[in-house]
């Protein structure tokens, strides 16, 4: 087998020929020819033998030892004897009205469904940005058909499309993007929810959100979902409870004496039971300092207990012991706290029977901010939701 025969294979092109390979400072260059073989008119449908005559095309490749590589292909024209129709040969290795190669087309495809910003991936295949745009504005990802069994929705920061915030839905059981709406409205979401018919919105069995009430309204639509209230959101409302009493409660102290209780703040969060003796100690000094905040943190660790709870009765029971408690103490940052336990007590309370939680939604959720970081930001929401689909639409272990 002769050597050109060997490169002709390492090229990875079929039915070509290498006749000569130029390596310059700037680039390597390929010059390639093909077999003369018979042609189909495109315009009359006979068989077409007859060459018009030849053209050097200056094609794009994937880089070589780190270069750019450009294919010099010697390109026939044919002319049909028939109707005169004048064309250029096709190559399986060439799209049409293209200057680059099909693998450098399907490259950036596969490199968009990277965290890349489109002027690194121009960069890599040495093709100017809009051009990845162009190639990536032919891909369509379309409203799924069907909606999953465990649906979380939630909202991040997008300012695309004129809104603020864009929407998050997400196949939780089987940790998948489902799509990406303009908007957190009650408005929009219901006109796109309404879109599947009610048979398959009555496949929905569970509905994990936050505690947003444009959410709860619209998990109505569900008739068949049990409304599940993300952990994260309930446990953080009593978190943020007693962080408002200690920082009511230090800014009486002196300087010393209130960075002390800033710095120490985690003791007052942590289980009792996992303190050492020294943090054991501290967080008995803190406590004597102030009535409302010993029961500020009394009432975190009956929340705690609560929150540990094994079964649905369980935790049914301490919830309304947690609540009377808090209450009765009257403290006035626990006020909104114990609103928002009561408004959201049954989902809360679901979160024992299902135990799942919108930890993969928030995931992606900063998945998401990273790509809109690395690309400086999206003006067009479509373009957004095709990169946010192409990246992160498929399962994700």
């Amino acid at each position: 087998m002769l050597h050109k025969d060997y490169t002709t294979q390492l090229l990875g092109i079929a039915n070509v020929s290498v006749d000569k390979i130029e390596k310059k400072d700037d680039a390597t260059y390929i010059f390639l020819s093909t077999e003369k073989a018979q042609q189909i008119c495109p315009s009359c449908a006979n068989t077409v033998l007859h060459i018009h005559d030849y053209r050097m095309q200056k094609i794009k490749d994937l880089s070589f030892h780190g270069k750019p590589c450009y294919l010099i292909l010697r390109k026939r024209r044919y002319v049909c004897k028939h109707c005169g129709k004048r064309f250029s040969e096709k190559y399986a290795f060439l799209p049409r009205y293209c200057h680059f190669t099909q693998r450098v087309y399907l490259s950036i495809l596969n490199s968009m469904s990277k965290t890349m910003s489109c002027k690194n991936i121009a960069a890599v295949h040495n093709v100017s940005p809009a051009t990845v745009m162009r190639i990536f504005a032919l891909c369509a990802y379309p409203t799924r058909p069907q909606l999953p069994e465990v649906l979380g929705i939630d909202e991040f920061k997008g300012n695309t499309g004129g809104e603020k915030y864009n929407c998050i839905l997400t196949d939780i059981a089987r940790r998948e993007v489902v799509n990406i709406l303009p908007s957190r409205k009650k408005e929009q979401m219901r006109e796109y929810f309404r879109r599947y018919s009610r048979a398959e919105r009555e496949k929905v069995k569970v509905f994990v959100c936050d505690m947003w009430k444009d959410y709860r309204d619209i998990s109505l639509l569900f008739p068949n979902a049990v409304l599940v209230t993300d952990k994260y959101h309930w446990v953080r409302q009593v978190i943020w409870a007693v962080e408002k009493v200690r920082k009511r409660v230090q800014k009486q102290f002196p300087k010393n004496k209130r960075l002390h209780f800033k710095r120490n703040k985690y003791i007052l969060l942590a289980y009792q039971e996992k303190l050492e003796v020294e943090d054991g100690l501290v967080l008995k000094y803190m406590l004597n300092q102030n009535t409302d905040l010993y029961h500020a943190w009394q009432l975190k660790e009956m929340f705690y207990a609560f929150k540990d709870s094994t079964t649905y009765a369980e935790a049914a029971k301490r919830l309304k012991e947690f609540l009377l408690a808090a209450e009765q103490t009257e403290i006035p940052e626990f006020k909104d706290c114990i609103t928002a336990m009561h408004n959201w007590s049954k989902s809360i309370l679901n979160s024992f029977k299902y135990r799942y939680t919108n930890a993969f939604t928030e995931g992606m959720n900063n998945n998401i901010k990273v790509l809109k970081r690395i690309a400086y930001g999206y003006r067009n929401f479509n373009n957004f939701r095709n990169r946010i689909l192409c990246v992160y639409g498929k399962a994700t272990a």
